[in-house]
């Protein structure tokens, strides 16, 4: 199971990055057929230096920095959502070993009372 969620995480970087890559070779392309730079068009990826010393990226014209992603982290941290489907399924999987629980024992009860009678 590990290594099919390998291959699938793998297969999904590979094909997201394709995506980027083709969004910017048209980015490209669209100025080239322009003639001209034109503002609103802006490239899928980039990555800026600052005087500081520090980088800055955005994807899509979003600006991606570790602040914001600490910042996110932390708002995760905190919330402590309600989550019906997953309180949902571990009932029904404490149910369903509760029940099959049951079953086994009344199996073994029975299967050493016919040995008892046989011996």
């Amino acid at each position: 199971m590990a290594k099919f969620m390998m291959k699938c995480f793998f297969i999904a970087s590979i094909l997201l990055i394709g995506v980027l890559i083709g969004m910017q070779q048209a980015n490209q392309g669209m100025k080239k057929m322009k003639g001209y730079e034109d503002s609103s068009l802006q490239s899928a990826f980039q990555i800026s230096a600052e005087t500081t010393g520090q980088v800055e990226a955005s994807v899509l014209g979003k600006k991606v920095t570790s602040h914001d992603l600490d910042e996110k982290q932390k708002q995760l941290e905190e919330v402590e959502a309600f989550n019906l489907f997953s309180t949902m399924g571990r009932k029904l999987g404490e149910g369903v070993s509760a029940v099959f629980e049951k079953i086994l024992v009344e199996l073994s009860n029975g299967i050493g009372k016919a040995i008892d009678k046989i011996g």
